[in-house]
């Protein structure tokens, strides 16, 4: 792919007429000498490369180039070729290989992405802009003019005009320099605004230094935006994740009364079941059915971890039910077998789960905002199973069950409901929900033993802020703790936003112990 870009490329400098070809002086000077010789002779054959200058430029790059005092040798499976008419070559025991500096590999990054501006492929034109926005050399000005000239996509051609301004500001020239903080004040990326900065510390004149001051200012009225959208998104996904973590926690202990410290193992058990649908998946489908095994996992995660909880309500919580603590011990206990099952299973070590490629990369709206696909994912994912749940225990037959026996449980067994079938399905369906976060979970971060602890803490904190028993009160406590430990954590750091979060919900729960919604109904009297 990237020989028939350079290719086309090459074909389209060869049609104008500014290709020069090679000499092997040239060829001499681009691989010995000096460094700063080096960079001069491959600044100035970009200008009017030719098919074998581009050739000789990227076996540079690639390293694959030696020589000798009197000869430089293009390497290509351990043969030698002349580097300007491609003959086969013996080289000879004595040649060395070419070795280049930092500031020699940035110089070729930025020569082969000079060559890349003529490209037929946006993609390829737009990855090259990029580059050299990034490493803008005064050098490649007249390449940039051209493809200013004969650039049709907008977008690529603004971004052009970046690059342009961005090679004037070491300009000897005042007046460059001075055009050029004006043309990148418009700019919306924190590498402009490092271009700027870079030049402000060199700068000596007082009147492009004032330029250069306002259009560092002019980018931060803009960047500032995309940090709030930032933080925003990323407490929103945090939010998410805190909701799905603690959903099934709200039946299993905001309804049911059970303080569950076996649930972050459930949560686990759901993200090991997604990592072996991966695993089956590459195993047994062929390569383009990869894509489908994150939503083949969902089910399967959902009825490991409701299989596993209803196993633990009927073999141990249904004996424990009014004695809490009796009930905290136990299912502490039943998390550490869990996790020592899973050790022995799948291993001490932590195992990664990949992204289906639908679910990699990201959205950019701004220059410095690119929203994750799989955290967006995430927050759809946790919007669905939160409707899905509330329509479960709002409009069916078993949430009907639950509700009563919530809030009546002598009156619904007089009434002819099952109590104790009913605990079962609850408590598995709580723990089903557990393992959809910990399926959640496994795109955003490795799958180990202990990745439920890190959840279990907020899973409660969730749950007893937004009100025990109340869904939405958890939505709400979810969403804001995501929130304001992102916007915390923008301007003290990751600990401190933890321990300010922690802090906060001590004093709420102080101020208002029923949480964010209280309780009503005769449950609420007890």
């Amino acid at each position: 792919m990237l020989r028939r870009s350079i290719q086309a490329v090459l074909a389209a400098l060869l049609m104008a007429g500014a290709a020069h070809a090679l000499t092997p002086d040239e060829a001499v000077v681009m691989a010995t000498g000096d460094a700063s010789d080096r960079v001069a002779a491959i600044n100035k054959a970009v200008l009017s490369a030719d098919a074998k200058t581009a050739d000789f430029l990227q076996a540079l790059a690639d390293d694959a180039v030696k020589t000798t005092p009197a000869h430089v040798y293009v390497m290509r499976n351990g043969k030698g070729y002349d580097p300007v008419t491609g003959s086969p070559l013996k080289v000879p025991d004595d040649a060395e290989d070419v070795v280049n500096s930092n500031l020699l590999r940035g110089t070729l990054d930025s020569a082969m992405a000079a060559l890349k501006l003529s490209s037929p492929d946006e993609k390829v034109r737009a990855d090259a802009v990029q580059t050299l926005l990034n490493e803008p050399d005064e050098s490649h000005l007249p390449l940039v003019e051209k493809a200013l000239a004969a650039e049709s996509n907008p977008q690529i051609k603004a971004r052009l005009e970046r690059v342009r301004a961005a090679s004037m500001l070491d300009s000897p020239d005042l007046t460059h320099r001075l055009e050029a903080a004006a043309t990148l004040a418009t700019g919306r990326s924190p590498e402009v605004k490092l271009l700027l900065n870079e030049r402000l510390g060199k700068e000596d004149n007082a009147a492009v230094k004032a330029a250069l001051r306002a259009a560092v200012r002019s980018i931060d009225s803009r960047l500032v935006w995309g940090d709030r959208i930032n933080a925003i998104f990323s407490g929103v996904s945090l939010g998410s994740v805190l909701l799905l973590a603690a959903l099934g926690l709200a039946i299993t202990y905001g309804l049911m009364g059970v303080i569950n410290m076996a649930h972050g193992e459930l949560i686990m058990i759901g993200a090991y079941a997604t990592y072996v649908m991966q695993g089956l998946f590459q195993k047994y489908l062929p390569a383009g059915a990869f894509g489908w095994y994150l939503p083949a996992a969902i089910p399967v995660a959902f009825l490991a971890s409701a299989l596993v909880g209803a196993v633990l309500e009927r073999g141990v919580i249904r004996f424990l039910y009014g004695r809490p603590l009796e009930t905290l011990l136990a299912t502490w206990g039943i998390s550490l077998v869990l996790q020592q099952g899973v050790r022995s299973l799948f291993g001490a070590q932590n195992v990664g789960v990949e992204n289906p490629r639908w679910m990699s990369g990201g959205f950019t709206m701004l220059g410095n905002v690119t929203l994750p696909w799989n955290r967006i994912g995430i927050i759809i994912f946790a919007a669905l199973v939160l409707l899905a749940m509330g329509w479960l225990i709002g409009r069916t037959r078993l949430g009907l069950f639950v509700r009563g026996v919530t809030q009546n449980r002598p009156i619904a067994s007089c009434m002819g409901v099952n109590t104790a079938r009913v605990d079962t399905y609850a408590f598995a369906l709580g723990s089903g929900i557990a393992g959809l976060a910990g399926c959640a979970l496994s795109q955003i971060g490795n799958v180990g033993p202990d990745l439920g602890q890190s959840y279990i803490v907020d899973s409660f904190m969730v749950v007893v802020m937004g009100g025990v028993g109340q869904l939405a009160g958890t939505v709400y406590a979810a969403m804001g703790l995501g929130i304001l430990n992102k916007f915390i954590e923008g301007w003290a750091g990751a600990v401190l936003a933890k321990i300010a979060v922690l802090v906060f919900i001590i004093i709420f729960i102080q101020k208002r112990p029923q949480g964010i919604f209280a309780m009503r109904g005769r449950s609420a009297e007890v």
